[in-house]
């Protein structure tokens, strides 16, 4: 006796079908990593999402939950497990687990205690998906994104730290709110560290091609008497206030994770502030992970903008450097 599903299909293909091609896995089902899930799923770019944590409970009803608004969208397959094979053939993998930053926290104190979380995670994602591209999200993510590309062994330009794209983003928020505009139509990059040494670059900053220096030279300065500086100790604090407010931060990351992704998936070449390995750029020597203008394709990152920066920013930017240095050189089973 045929089935209804004999009755009511007859199949042409034969053979089993080709794996994914823009196969997104999500690692971490935290506030972060479902924050990232989800803007993805939204943006339609993924033709299958995986997701991967060692809470398993918490995990399948992610999964499940997501999987029943599948019909509200364009991705084919949502999959989870704590076995990684579910991301095998990934295309961009995000990672996000980790212990999470505590109130009063700085990002730098993390550090040990994800490392050892990393040693376990890097290597089984390489082993299912070599040619993937890697997003690091946990905090702190300059260090972690330097370790993960030491863990992985894949090339720097397929290791990518989510970096400064959400304090450009943060930065070019308020300064359009003050400026009475659009955050797109305000230009300016946060870059270094994503934390507390990040270097916010003025003498880039502008509206539609003017230069907000050349209006006032003192801006971002200790001499300016608009303060404009205070707009760069608000970016460095926003994330502190909202975790005192509500516990965590999750949207906004999870749509520059998107944001990145897309770029990635698309090959669009786009301009994101991203970290990247700097040694030998701006007088850095040292084997670094910071914030920097990269252009992102498909390969990862294809090139950095060699930005002209005074030489206050490039001091900024080296003593940056040095902050993470400090904490690399001490960390152990690399």
């Amino acid at each position: 006796m045929a089935s209804v599903m004999e009755k009511l299909i007859t199949p042409l293909a034969s053979g089993p079908a080709e794996p994914p091609r823009n196969k997104v896995t999500v690692v971490g089902v935290g506030q972060v990593g479902m924050a990232c899930a989800v803007s993805i799923l939204l943006r339609e770019l993924a033709d299958e999402l995986a997701l991967v944590d060692v809470v398993e409970d918490r995990l399948k009803g992610e999964m499940l939950d997501l999987q029943h608004g599948s019909l509200f969208l364009k991705t084919p397959k949502i999959v989870a497990d704590k076995d990684y094979s579910v991301t095998a053939n990934s295309r961009i993998v995000v990672v996000t687990a980790g212990v999470r930053q505590q109130e009063g926290e700085s990002r730098l104190n993390l550090v040990q205690r994800n490392v050892n979380i990393f040693k376990h995670i890097i290597p089984q994602i390489v082993k299912y998906s070599p040619d993937c591209t890697l997003i690091v999200v946990s905090n702190p993510v300059d260090v972690l994104t330097y370790v993960t590309w030491k863990l992985s062994g894949l090339p720097k330009h397929r290791v990518i730290g989510s970096g400064t794209n959400l304090d450009s983003a943060r930065f070019r928020h308020i300064m359009a709110e003050k400026l009475g505009i659009h955050s797109s139509s305000f230009n300016g990059y946060i870059l270094g560290e994503h934390g507390d040494s990040s270097v916010a670059v003025w003498s880039g900053a502008n509206v539609a091609g003017v230069s907000l220096q050349k209006l006032n030279p003192d801006i971002g300065t200790d001499k300016d008497s608009e303060n404009w500086k205070k707009v760069h100790k608000e970016v460095v604090d926003s994330a502190y206030e909202v975790i005192k407010l509500k516990g965590y931060t999750n949207w906004a990351i999870g749509l520059s994770v998107a944001d990145l992704t897309e770029t990635l998936v698309k090959n669009l070449s786009r301009v994101h502030p991203v970290s990247t390995m700097v040694k030998g750029m701006y007088g850095i020597s040292d084997e670094v992970y910071l914030s920097l203008p990269c252009v992102l394709n498909s390969s990862g990152v294809g090139s950095v903008i060699n930005m002209t920066l005074t030489d206050d920013e490039i001091a900024q930017l080296k003593k940056s450097a040095d902050t993470l240095w400090g904490i690399q050189k001490d960390l152990k089973d690399l």
